[in-house]
């Protein structure tokens, strides 16, 4: 088709488009704004209760990356990898898990966390620096990995119920 066979928008109509991106563009700016300004007046908790208090995002990701930093700072080896995989299977990233079926748990000590320790595995290999609650999701990762370490040279090394 030839140029001159186009139809061609008349410039009345191209100018009035314009005006319309142009106010829906201002409305699209302002929204962000409104919605920062309504957030912040909900309270700042929602901004800090997505981070641990050493920075790491408030989830998986974040509670294994913060225990590689406390065992590097500590000599204990391990992966992300191992750690992850570990989880998954003890757990599936529960920080609360809780296991009330099996010999420990006839025994009276339950597995809990996201790494299945008990609590005299849990005492015996906690980790300076991190909480004395089981249920902490960086403490009880950071004794698991410790206790990992002294028995199977590391979490990597473990590959089922330990």
């Amino acid at each position: 088709m030839l140029a001159a066979d186009q139809h061609r928008t008349p410039r009345r109509n191209r100018i009035i488009r314009t005006l319309v991106v142009a106010g829906t563009g201002a409305a699209v700016l302002a929204l962000p704004l409104i919605g920062a300004t309504a957030a912040s007046a909900a309270g700042s908790s929602t901004s800090t209760a997505s981070t641990t208090l050493a920075g790491y995002p408030n989830n998986l990701d974040g509670w294994i990356r913060e225990s590689l930093a406390i065992m590097r700072e500590k000599r204990i080896p391990g992966t992300y990898h191992g750690i992850y995989r570990n989880i998954i299977r003890e757990s599936s990233g529960n920080p609360r898990a809780i296991n009330l079926w099996d010999s420990n748990a006839a025994k009276g000590i339950p597995s809990k966390g996201l790494l299945q320790v008990i609590d005299p595995t849990f005492k015996t290999y906690h980790v300076a620096g991190t909480s004395f609650d089981i249920y902490d999701p960086v403490a009880n990762i950071t004794a698991a990995c410790n206790y990992a370490a002294a028995r199977y040279g590391s979490m990597d090394n473990v590959h089922g119920a330990y």
